[in-house]
């Protein structure tokens, strides 16, 4: 009994000394706050620009497709035949709208298919406070040089 009355004092004096028994707990606090915090900032920001890139990589692979898809064999076209590609210049074609991108990609012609696919690199900004490092997207895209009527 005596022994349940100590403690109970205790606890009623810790109760009326509050600064002695939470030394130091606001800050702890804080700081996980602020943490977690920049961590759904990077998320958010990161993430964003990720969906970005996506959506940027599939244009730039769509654009050089119909690039390459331009490169008719004129000389077929004027003697009255179908569209025919002129696979080297086609390739060519879709390589240097790549280039003025900036982006790495490959390109191949299948008849009068261009399939160009892309790979773009993007450094995260506040995940690499986390340790990620480059974010990478991906897209492949085609076109088919058609004949008008």
């Amino acid at each position: 009994m005596r022994r349940l009355l100590h403690t109970t004092a205790l606890r009623w004096q810790a109760l009326r000394e509050p600064d002695k028994r939470e030394d130091g707990v606001v800050t702890v606090f804080t700081i996980i706050i602020a943490i977690a915090l920049m961590m759904f900032a990077g998320l958010a920001y990161d993430g964003g620009m990720a969906l970005d890139a996506r959506v940027r990589t599939l244009n730039e692979a769509q654009e050089a497709a119909r690039a390459g898809a331009q490169a008719l064999n004129i000389g077929a076209l004027r003697a009255g035949g179908p569209a025919v590609l002129d696979a080297s210049a086609a390739v060519t074609a879709a390589q240097a709208y790549l280039a003025g991108t900036g982006d790495a990609g490959t390109v191949s012609v299948n008849g009068t298919t261009v399939t160009v696919s892309v790979t773009h690199t993007r450094q995260a900004t506040l995940l690499a406070l986390a340790g990620v490092g480059a974010m990478t997207a991906h897209a492949t895209a085609s076109a088919k040089a058609e004949q008008g009527t």
